[in-house]
């Protein structure tokens, strides 16, 4: 079982492998119930999200940890996956600037993805 950070760690790596654009993770635990981290990432395409997603749900199944529920799939403009304690946005643009989670999760903490692209396993 992986910890919520672990989580958050291969969910970015795996959106950092498939070319997502301005990933962003919030470190909501203080500020949320709903979950300890949120990752937000910008898609170029609805393919482009679409791919985004099944590798993110592709690699954390791997490591046991499935998502609990995917919403919006179909729509294309706004993914989110759900593993519990981390919760993953896959937006296009203009669907990313019109919701401004950043804005709306402004207490919570910025976490650098570099040190989760570039760490340790």
């Amino acid at each position: 079982m992986l910890t919520p950070y672990e989580i958050a760690r291969k969910a970015v790596q795996a959106l950092d492998s498939k070319k997502a654009r301005d990933i962003t993770v919030l470190k909501t635990e203080k500020v949320s119930s709903l979950a300890d981290y949120f990752i937000i990432a910008t898609a170029t395409s609805s393919t482009h999200g679409k791919s985004l997603v099944e590798e993110t749900e592709k690699q954390l199944s791997e490591a046991g940890e499935p998502p609990l529920r995917r919403e919006g799939y179909r729509s294309g403009s706004w993914v989110l996956l759900d593993f519990g304690c981390v919760v993953v946005h896959v937006f296009m643009q203009e669907t990313r600037e019109f919701y401004n989670l950043e804005r709306l999760w402004s207490d919570a903490v910025a976490v650098d993805i570099f040190t989760m692209i570039e760490g340790e396993e």
